[in-house]
């Protein structure tokens, strides 16, 4: 909630710097738009199904847990065991931990909407860049074109990093959030009974592939900015002898001088290797959980067998 308050307060300077930038190189695409609609309307719809699958997941394991209790004290019970471990129940406390749970499920999906849409935007500009570098690969053409075609990239780039500047919070919540919601429900998948019978069997299945799913999303179209950024260096390699010219040279040096990406606060940069990296991790942590709960198995049954075999004494 506070990043998003700074990010509400950057947020008027930046849109100036991106009016600037579209004054000018104007250009628009429909089709930015249409993408970031489509995105929303599939992420928010399956996200509503993975909420209303957690709840009907938490009611029947609440019927298996508290059966003497009533329904709804059983559920916030159950669900929020952090909040009602060390506070008593009450019909007000369990309707505000369910206001804030749900306030907090709508800002976790939007933050990683509000990524995809901007890593949509951002790769447009870059791709409105290097359209008209591809049109012009491999032909002779005047100095003035590159130096027009250097300013315009310069300005995409720079335009990346004051956005990466006023967002970068999100972004390193959105992976964070993804990562650690994603080794909780594989660390679920290693219970070997799961209460609530086949509703929690399938919220478990289908919130793990829908966040599997969502985290590979977001990774490779906040990405894509990155990948942007390298295409003039093909373009300008093929520049002619004749007219090669300082310009070009110039226009080389910035595309490799500096990585451009969205980074979650500088920690790290998005590019595609980080999708692998996010992946090694998660497959660390489930080897190491499940080597534990094997050796956690293993222990309970020398203990129960060393009980059972125990003669009493008359």
């Amino acid at each position: 909630m506070i990043t998003f308050f700074r990010v509400a307060r950057n947020w008027p300077k930046l849109v100036r710097n991106i009016s600037l930038v579209e004054e000018i190189d104007p250009s628009f695409d429909h089709n930015v738009t249409y993408r970031c609609n489509i995105t929303c309307t599939v992420v928010l719809f399956l996200a509503l199904v993975e909420h209303i699958l957690s709840l009907l997941s938490a009611f029947a394991g609440a019927l298996t847990c508290y059966p003497n209790k009533s329904l709804y004290e059983g559920f916030v019970t159950h669900f929020y065991p952090w909040v009602f471990k060390f506070l008593p129940y009450t019909p007000f406390l369990g309707m505000l931990t369910q206001f804030l749970h749900f306030q907090s499920t709508i800002i976790w999906n939007f933050s990683d909407l509000f990524v995809i849409c901007m890593s949509y935007y951002l790769t447009f500009r870059l791709e409105h860049v290097n359209k008209k570098l591809l049109a012009a690969q491999g032909k002779y053409l005047p100095e003035v074109f590159w130096k027009t075609s250097r300013e315009n990239y310069g300005r995409a780039t720079q335009l990346v990093r004051r956005v990466d500047d006023v967002i970068s919070g999100i972004v390193f919540i959105s992976f964070a959030n993804n990562l650690f919601f994603i080794c909780l429900q594989l660390f679920n998948t290693l219970e070997t009974t799961i209460l609530g019978g086949y509703e929690a069997a399938a919220y478990f299945l289908f919130s793990l592939v829908y966040l599997i799913t969502r985290s590979v999303a977001v990774s490779l179209i906040a990405s894509q900015v990155n990948t942007a950024s390298t295409v003039p260096a093909s373009v300008l390699y093929d520049v002619p002898s004749p007219v090669y010219c300082l310009e070009v040279q110039r226009f080389l040096d910035q595309v490799h001088g500096n990585k451009v990406a969205l980074s979650g606060l500088q920690f790290f940069s998005v590019t595609r290797s980080l999708l692998l990296t996010v992946a090694g991790t998660i497959v660390t942590y489930e080897l190491v959980m499940f080597q534990f709960n094997s050796s956690q198995e293993s222990t309970n049954t020398i203990s129960n067998d060393a009980i059972t075999t125990v003669a009493p004494i008359n």
